[in-house]
């Protein structure tokens, strides 16, 4: 999804409402230090922060300049850092957290994704928590399109997984990774992330149409039913700001406890 404006699309597509309530259901509480993992365009972490008032801290990190500069722009106060850092690298200079957050990362990291949840885990402190969120089937689920475009999403999905390491199903696999790593007090939510009918928001409008526009020219895609991405754009475009489509997807949650020894 990177693309020059792919900061701006993860600010307008964050619900700040939802994040609180995802993070109050992860244990966030006042006084705690939070880290962030893979901050975007640091909205969430500007959330996190209010609600870990009075007292506590946030530390938004993320591997791009770019969105760690929007976030210092938009959103740096006292009492939230943004670090740009590899998340698949030691990130044992951060310190300790008392919550970890893993919010809408793992999707893009298909073959890596246990092996970055365990390099993360080194930063929970003992008693600490650590909180994964992510989508399940992700872009799959629509009523109303063609046979033809439903074709065509499976198809650009199916190239996404096997040559740009994306994972439209890690929402699944969030429960087994920490149990593996011997999490205790585990628990898990879901609910709809995308649950779109009727007349389309602009928010929506914005967000999946730069998904489709920025995925559908990256992956050089052979739209064999189409003369071309173009055309394929277009067709999804028609399919989706029909008031009759009928779009959903589900979000899992996913929080354990480190051990304390």
């Amino acid at each position: 999804m990177e693309s020059d404006e792919e900061a701006l699309r993860l600010d307008i597509k964050t619900d700040a409402k939802v994040v609180e309530r995802q993070s109050l259901w992860a244990g966030i509480k006042p006084g705690m230090r939070v880290a962030d993992i893979c901050s975007g365009s640091g909205k969430t972490t500007s959330v996190l922060h209010t609600l870990v008032q009075p007292g506590g801290t946030v530390v938004g990190v993320d591997g791009s300049e770019k969105r760690i500069e929007y976030a210092k722009k938009y959103y740096a106060v006292e009492g939230i850092e943004f670090k740009c850092k590899d998340i698949q690298k030691q990130l044992d200079d951060l310190g300790t957290f008392d919550l970890v957050w893993v919010r809408f990362v793992l999707e893009y990291y298909r073959a890596q994704s246990f092996d970055i949840v365990k390099n993360i885990s080194r930063i929970v402190k003992p008693g600490g928590i650590l909180c994964l969120i992510d989508l399940d089937h992700n872009c799959l689920s629509h009523f109303g399109l063609s046979q033809k475009l439903e074709r065509a999403l499976f198809s650009a999905i199916k190239i996404l997984e096997e040559e740009a390491n994306f994972d439209p199903y890690v929402g699944r696999k969030l429960y087994s990774y920490l149990y593996t790593l011997g999490y205790q007090d585990i628990d898990l939510d879901m609910a709809a992330h995308h649950l779109i009918f009727g007349k389309l928001k602009d928010t929506d409008a914005f967000n999946w149409m730069k998904k489709i526009e920025v995925v559908s020219k990256k992956i050089q895609f052979q739209f064999e039913e189409y003369k071309g991405h173009k055309e394929f754009i277009e067709d999804f475009e028609k399919f989706f700001t029909d008031p009759e489509r009928f779009t959903y997807t589900p979000v899992i949650l996913c929080r354990g406890m480190k051990p304390a020894t």
